[in-house]
């Protein structure tokens, strides 16, 4: 970084500048076969979603949206946790206002290029996570988990309550649970998480691998085109009231039948014969 940016920087407020820097990855990327795994591997500092962290995994979500051969994207980890949540050194005092703007900031971007993603985004978890690190959990459009797992948000117990955490975790587990994780900070169990919503299955971790890529699989035989627009409509309609919904919902299903891919499947499955996708949202009659 040039002297020039970094003043800039250091005049809006980021004084310790090298402590928001990384001085390595700390995520690794593959892309093979239409499945995109963003790793979190930094298991030196549980791979804290620090801000230098949210910035890599902002730009690894972003990234590839308009490329047809991208699939499904899967959230993986390195080490003895997936994410044990905000680096809380960041949060202190010896930061300014705009720092503490710019975690949550990042993390609510994460967040939102989840939701918005065109594909699926399934978390891998393979170990415990808690706090923001439990939010990335719950925000993933589909996630399994090992039987070790564990899932807490524990910011009450050093005086800073999980309220972003919440926001996610309480659109996918009872009302219940969620209050009793955000108001004790007492962790669920792997079988807990899957049977409050929070995951959708638990594997043994010798089988993780090997259902996560039947889920990518399945997600992959499907028209990438209807899949990216189910997400969306998804997202818009879960939370509105439900008669909306559903006047909503008509009009989507009466639009999809106009695109090519759906009537591609639909004469398909009359003909008992494989659909032969062109995975974009074209119309029947565009050329």
């Amino acid at each position: 970084m040039n002297f020039f940016a970094k003043s800039i920087l250091q005049k809006a407020g980021y004084g310790n500048l090298h402590r928001f820097m990384s001085t390595k990855a700390l995520t690794k990327v593959t892309f093979n076969n239409g499945i995109k795994t963003i790793t979190l591997a930094s298991p030196e500092t549980r791979n804290t979603l620090s801000i230098p962290m949210e910035r890599e995994l902002l730009k690894h979500l972003s990234a590839d949206w308009e490329n047809n051969d991208l699939r499904v994207i899967v959230l993986d980890s390195e080490g003895p946790l997936f994410s044990a949540g905000h680096n809380l050194n960041e949060m202190t005092t010896k930061n300014n206002l705009e720092v503490h703007n710019e975690i949550f900031h990042l993390a609510s971007k994460v967040m939102f290029a989840i939701i918005d993603c065109p594909v699926p985004v399934v978390g891998k978890v393979k170990a415990g996570a808690f706090a923001a690190g439990c939010q990335l959990v719950a925000q993933c459009d589909i996630a399994v988990c090992t039987p070790n797992c564990k899932f807490a948000t524990p910011g009450a117990n050093v005086g800073i309550f999980c309220s972003t955490p919440g926001v996610a975790i309480a659109r996918c587990v009872h009302p219940m649970v969620t209050r009793h994780m955000l108001l004790t900070g007492l962790p669920l169990t792997a079988n807990e998480a899957k049977d409050n919503g929070l995951v959708f299955k638990v594997c043994k971790e010798e089988d993780i691998d090997k259902e996560v890529d039947h889920i990518c699989q399945s997600i992959m035989s499907k028209s990438r085109a209807i899949i990216m627009n189910g997400k969306r409509f998804y997202y818009r309609q879960v939370d509105l009231p439900i008669k909306e919904a559903f006047k909503l919902g008509e009009q989507e299903m009466i639009d999809t039948l106009s695109l090519r891919d759906t009537q591609e499947g639909i004469e398909s499955f009359l003909q008992k014969k494989k659909p032969n996708w062109c995975h974009r949202p074209d119309p029947l009659n565009s050329k």
